[in-house]
Protein backbone atom coordinates (compact mmCIF):
# COMPACT_ATOMS: atom_id res chain seq x y z
CA UNK A 1 0.00 0.00 0.00
CA UNK A 2 1.06 3.93 -0.80
CA UNK A 3 2.45 5.06 2.38
CA UNK A 4 2.28 9.43 2.37
CA UNK A 5 4.43 11.06 4.83
CA UNK A 6 3.26 14.21 6.96
CA UNK A 7 0.66 16.54 7.51
CA UNK A 8 -2.47 18.06 6.15
CA UNK A 9 -1.22 21.23 6.93
CA UNK A 10 2.00 21.04 4.79
CA UNK A 11 2.33 20.56 1.49
CA UNK A 12 1.48 16.94 2.19
CA UNK A 13 -2.51 18.26 1.58
CA UNK A 14 -1.39 18.25 -2.44
CA UNK A 15 -0.74 14.94 -2.78
CA UNK A 16 -3.50 13.64 -0.35
CA UNK A 17 -5.65 15.82 -2.80
CA UNK A 18 -4.26 13.78 -5.32
CA UNK A 19 -4.65 10.63 -3.70
CA UNK A 20 -7.56 11.28 -3.16
CA UNK A 21 -9.22 12.32 -6.42
CA UNK A 22 -7.24 8.76 -7.71
CA UNK A 23 -8.95 6.68 -5.85
CA UNK A 24 -6.27 4.38 -4.95
CA UNK A 25 -5.26 2.88 -1.24
CA UNK A 26 -3.12 4.76 0.75
CA UNK A 27 -1.57 5.13 4.67
CA UNK A 28 -1.39 9.11 5.59
CA UNK A 29 1.55 8.34 8.39
CA UNK A 30 1.34 11.40 10.51
CA UNK A 31 4.98 13.63 9.99
CA UNK A 32 5.63 16.33 12.04
CA UNK A 33 8.24 18.38 10.35
CA UNK A 34 9.48 19.88 13.88
CA UNK A 35 10.44 16.43 15.17
CA UNK A 36 9.03 13.33 13.24
CA UNK A 37 10.66 14.66 10.21
CA UNK A 38 14.32 15.32 12.13
CA UNK A 39 14.76 11.55 13.45
CA UNK A 40 16.92 9.17 11.85
CA UNK A 41 14.64 6.79 10.69
CA UNK A 42 12.58 9.16 8.47
CA UNK A 43 16.38 10.33 7.03
CA UNK A 44 16.24 7.26 6.19
CA UNK A 45 13.66 8.32 3.74
CA UNK A 46 14.05 11.80 3.10
CA UNK A 47 17.79 12.95 4.10
CA UNK A 48 15.71 16.84 3.92
CA UNK A 49 13.84 15.92 6.66
CA UNK A 50 11.18 17.58 5.39
CA UNK A 51 7.61 16.39 4.29
CA UNK A 52 5.78 15.10 2.21
CA UNK A 53 7.58 11.55 1.20
CA UNK A 54 5.52 8.56 -0.66
CA UNK A 55 6.77 5.15 -0.58
CA UNK A 56 5.15 3.41 -3.03
CA UNK A 57 6.82 -0.10 -3.67
CA UNK A 58 10.36 0.07 -3.77
CA UNK A 59 9.94 3.70 -4.50
CA UNK A 60 10.76 6.88 -2.87
CA UNK A 61 9.96 10.20 -3.80
CA UNK A 62 10.06 13.70 -1.90
CA UNK A 63 8.90 16.79 -3.10
CA UNK A 64 5.01 17.12 -3.48
CA UNK A 65 4.72 18.47 -7.31
CA UNK A 66 7.10 15.35 -8.26
CA UNK A 67 5.02 13.20 -5.91
CA UNK A 68 1.75 14.52 -7.93
CA UNK A 69 3.41 14.20 -11.54
CA UNK A 70 4.74 10.15 -10.48
CA UNK A 71 1.08 9.22 -8.92
CA UNK A 72 -0.98 10.78 -12.31
CA UNK A 73 1.66 8.87 -14.88
CA UNK A 74 1.11 5.63 -12.64
CA UNK A 75 -2.79 5.28 -11.98
CA UNK A 76 -5.36 5.84 -14.06
CA UNK A 77 -7.67 8.27 -12.31
CA UNK A 78 -8.16 10.75 -15.07
CA UNK A 79 -5.66 12.93 -13.87
CA UNK A 80 -3.14 11.96 -16.21
CA UNK A 81 -2.93 14.23 -19.26
CA UNK A 82 -4.23 13.04 -22.60
CA UNK A 83 -1.25 13.34 -24.62
CA UNK A 84 2.34 14.30 -24.20
CA UNK A 85 1.94 18.40 -25.06
CA UNK A 86 -0.49 18.38 -22.64
CA UNK A 87 1.54 16.69 -20.45
CA UNK A 88 4.41 19.50 -21.18
CA UNK A 89 2.48 21.98 -20.25
CA UNK A 90 1.65 19.99 -16.93
CA UNK A 91 5.24 20.46 -16.09
CA UNK A 92 5.11 23.60 -17.28
CA UNK A 93 2.36 25.24 -14.63
CA UNK A 94 3.69 23.08 -11.74
CA UNK A 95 7.25 24.47 -12.15
CA UNK A 96 6.16 27.77 -12.45
CA UNK A 97 3.84 28.19 -9.88
CA UNK A 98 6.38 26.69 -7.08
CA UNK A 99 9.39 29.19 -8.75
CA UNK A 100 7.24 32.24 -9.85
CA UNK A 101 4.52 31.81 -7.03
CA UNK A 102 4.51 30.36 -4.19
CA UNK A 103 6.86 32.20 -1.68
CA UNK A 104 4.74 35.44 -2.68
CA UNK A 105 1.68 33.28 -1.47
CA UNK A 106 3.48 32.02 1.50
CA UNK A 107 4.41 35.45 2.48
CA UNK A 108 1.17 37.25 2.21
CA UNK A 109 -0.37 34.05 4.19
CA UNK A 110 1.96 34.23 7.27
CA UNK A 111 2.05 37.94 7.31
CA UNK A 112 -1.65 38.84 7.16
CA UNK A 113 -3.05 35.78 8.52
CA UNK A 114 -1.24 33.20 10.08
CA UNK A 115 1.32 34.84 12.06
CA UNK A 116 0.20 36.66 15.67
CA UNK A 117 -0.86 40.03 14.95
CA UNK A 118 2.54 40.87 16.59
CA UNK A 119 4.75 39.15 14.72
CA UNK A 120 3.59 40.20 11.01
CA UNK A 121 5.36 42.49 8.41
CA UNK A 122 3.15 44.42 6.87
CA UNK A 123 5.96 45.69 4.29
CA UNK A 124 6.67 41.91 3.50
CA UNK A 125 2.87 41.13 3.11
CA UNK A 126 2.48 44.10 0.72
CA UNK A 127 5.58 43.11 -1.52
CA UNK A 128 4.31 39.97 -1.63
CA UNK A 129 1.44 41.21 -2.97
CA UNK A 130 2.55 43.12 -5.00
CA UNK A 131 4.92 40.57 -6.56
CA UNK A 132 1.81 38.41 -7.37
CA UNK A 133 -0.37 40.97 -9.57
CA UNK A 134 2.36 39.47 -12.54
CA UNK A 135 1.69 36.10 -12.48
CA UNK A 136 -1.93 35.99 -10.97
CA UNK A 137 -2.37 38.07 -14.22
CA UNK A 138 -0.54 35.65 -16.66
CA UNK A 139 -2.59 32.63 -15.33
CA UNK A 140 -5.91 34.53 -15.67
CA UNK A 141 -4.89 35.28 -19.30
CA UNK A 142 -4.27 31.71 -19.79
CA UNK A 143 -7.30 30.65 -18.63
CA UNK A 144 -9.38 33.53 -20.82
CA UNK A 145 -12.39 31.13 -22.41
CA UNK A 146 -11.17 28.16 -20.69
CA UNK A 147 -11.74 25.47 -17.89
CA UNK A 148 -8.55 24.00 -17.37
CA UNK A 149 -5.28 24.95 -17.72
CA UNK A 150 -4.13 22.15 -19.51
CA UNK A 151 -6.49 20.10 -21.81
CA UNK A 152 -10.22 19.76 -21.38
CA UNK A 153 -10.93 18.21 -18.35
CA UNK A 154 -9.49 18.53 -14.81
CA UNK A 155 -5.75 17.15 -14.24
CA UNK A 156 -2.59 17.22 -12.56
CA UNK A 157 -1.95 20.40 -15.05
CA UNK A 158 -5.28 21.77 -12.49
CA UNK A 159 -4.14 20.47 -9.05
CA UNK A 160 -0.75 21.95 -8.37
CA UNK A 161 -1.50 25.23 -9.76
CA UNK A 162 -4.19 24.96 -7.42
CA UNK A 163 -2.94 23.73 -4.39
CA UNK A 164 -0.54 26.99 -4.11
CA UNK A 165 -2.74 29.50 -4.98
CA UNK A 166 -5.39 27.48 -2.32
CA UNK A 167 -3.25 29.52 0.29
CA UNK A 168 -4.97 32.96 -1.16
CA UNK A 169 -8.14 32.19 0.56
CA UNK A 170 -6.16 31.84 3.98
CA UNK A 171 -4.39 35.16 2.68
CA UNK A 172 -7.84 37.05 2.62
CA UNK A 173 -6.57 37.81 -1.14
CA UNK A 174 -9.26 39.65 -3.20
CA UNK A 175 -8.89 37.91 -6.41
CA UNK A 176 -11.59 39.80 -8.47
CA UNK A 177 -9.40 41.56 -10.49
CA UNK A 178 -8.88 38.23 -12.11
CA UNK A 179 -12.04 36.87 -12.95
CA UNK A 180 -11.01 33.62 -15.06
CA UNK A 181 -8.90 32.93 -12.09
CA UNK A 182 -10.91 33.02 -9.77
CA UNK A 183 -13.83 31.24 -11.32
CA UNK A 184 -10.93 28.19 -12.05
CA UNK A 185 -9.91 28.73 -8.26
CA UNK A 186 -13.20 28.19 -7.10
CA UNK A 187 -14.46 25.29 -9.78
CA UNK A 188 -10.96 23.01 -8.03
CA UNK A 189 -11.16 23.84 -4.52
CA UNK A 190 -15.38 22.78 -4.94
CA UNK A 191 -14.38 19.16 -5.85
CA UNK A 192 -15.12 16.32 -3.30
CA UNK A 193 -11.59 15.45 -3.22
CA UNK A 194 -10.68 18.02 -1.74
CA UNK A 195 -13.11 17.87 1.13
CA UNK A 196 -12.15 14.35 1.42
CA UNK A 197 -8.48 15.01 1.82
CA UNK A 198 -9.32 18.03 4.17
CA UNK A 199 -10.89 15.57 6.72
CA UNK A 200 -7.23 14.04 6.86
Amino acid sequence: MIKLYGVSASRTFRCLWMLEELGVEYELVPTNISDDAKSAEYKRLNPNGRVPTLVDGDTVLWESMAINLYLAAKYDGGLRPANVEDLGQAYKWSFWIMTEVEKSVLDLMFHRSIFPEGQRDHKIADAAWKALQTPLGILDDALRGRKHLVGQTFSVGDLNPASVLMWLKLAKADLSSWPNLQTWLEACLSRPAVGRARKK
